[in-house]
């Protein structure tokens, strides 16, 4: 008896195991398939649309109100992270909540691509775009944020995915996590999270395309962005199958060695998410209605920022916060945050155990009473 219960268990844990994994691996295929398209059509749109429109006549002009502009929001939606997830909540209504929320996230969406093009354009125009400098600009920023242990947010979709849940809609990491309360420095805390972090986040992304664009097939641009496309997919295959094996090493490792692993798969998952962001944008310009440009772009923006919405994973094209490198126990530091799927089945999954754990109670107050339970037929 006591074999067979045994053998029983092993099977309902195997069991339970290849659920997860095939909950995991249904997670990577809808985050590289779905969601990071959807956000990189999202955010050339956005882009393509200020270039269109935004003080057309001055590069410099346009590149600096952009840089203004979405880092001044950015700051704000920063600062003022508290009040509004207590005054925007779904008690408070939840058709309110509803459509207050995802405003914000069309204006923060807004602001990010704004903040990102005004200070890669002002990049090009104050540093040229020669290979020798965009090397020396890329490696320092890159090595300037492996210093501030925040070399991981560097990663975007399909490594990252934002579930808009009510609970942390409108949070914010910061750099130093200092505490609102203590305003004044939690003020400087936050620009020093927007504007120094962001901006060497910008900085390596900027030299890194630019990079590409130079080496890559110059001179043909679509196999430039198919090749982008396709180095990029397979590394992200690549990266995402390395994921046990390197959650068991970073959990053997400790201190610096382990730093150094964990900078280096988020190095290699960057290069893939780049190159995907690369493709993706590339093709978009070169084959969805080119002799359009505002066709493509609205059309674009809209049908992107909608799906996003009724997928509820908006969030992800907002670039917000300040992540710590193997902040996380263990080898949890290396888990990217593509969780979509997994949590909609644990959600389900805790209601049935809330609903069974009222049940088991309601029968052990019946019991205490002395009152015959009802066999299931009877409560039929």
């Amino acid at each position: 008896m006591r074999g067979s219960t045994a053998g029983l268990a092993d099977t309902l844990a195997s069991g339970s195991r290849a659920h997860t994994a095939l909950l995991e691996f249904a997670d990577e295929l809808f985050a590289s398939i779905v969601v990071g398209p959807a956000v990189v059509t999202y955010w050339k749109s956005t882009w393509s649309l200020m270039d269109l429109y935004v003080l057309t006549e001055d590069q410099v002009s346009s590149a600096a109100s952009c840089a203004l502009f979405g880092l001044c929001c950015s700051l704000l939606f920063s600062v003022f992270q508290t009040q509004l997830s207590k005054h925007l909540n779904p008690d408070k209504g939840r058709l309110t909540y509803y459509v207050l929320s995802r405003l914000y996230t069309c204006v923060a969406g807004v602001a990010c691509v704004g903040a990102w093009r005004g200070v890669w354009n002002l990049l090009n125009e104050c540093t040229g775009d020669s290979a020798r400098t965009l090397m020396s600009t890329t490696a320092a920023a890159t090595l300037s944020l492996a210093a501030l242990r925040t070399l991981r947010n560097v990663i975007a979709a399909p490594f990252a995915i934002a579930v808009d849940s009510p609970r942390d809609y409108f949070d914010v990491p910061t750099m130093f996590r200092t505490s609102s309360r203590e305003t004044a420095l939690y003020i400087l805390d936050c620009v020093f999270s927007v504007t120094v972090v962001g901006s060497l986040v910008v900085f390596v992304w900027r030299g890194s395309w630019a990079l590409l664009d130079i080496f890559l097939f110059p001179d043909d641009p679509s196999k430039s962005c198919w090749t982008s496309l396709i180095m990029g997919y397979s590394l992200v295959v690549i990266t995402f199958s390395l994921q046990v094996p390197m959650r068991w090493a970073a959990a053997k490792l400790q201190g610096a060695g382990r730093l150094l692993l964990v900078d280096v798969y988020h190095l290699v998952s960057f290069l893939a998410t780049v190159n995907v962001w690369r493709g993706v944008w590339g093709l978009l310009d070169i084959y969805f209605y080119p002799q359009s440009p505002k066709l493509s772009n609205w059309s674009s923006h809209v049908v992107s920022l909608a799906l996003l919405i009724l997928l509820n994973c908006s969030n992800s094209i907002l670039v917000r916060g300040v992540y710590i490198d193997a902040e996380e126990p263990a080898g949890d530091c290396v888990i990217f945050p593509c969780h979509y799927l997994r949590l909609f089945f644990h959600k389900e999954r805790s209601k049935k155990r809330h609903k069974l754990a009222m049940v088991a109670a309601a029968d052990r107050k019946l019991e205490e009473a002395n009152v015959p339970l009802q066999t299931p037929e009877e409560k039929v």
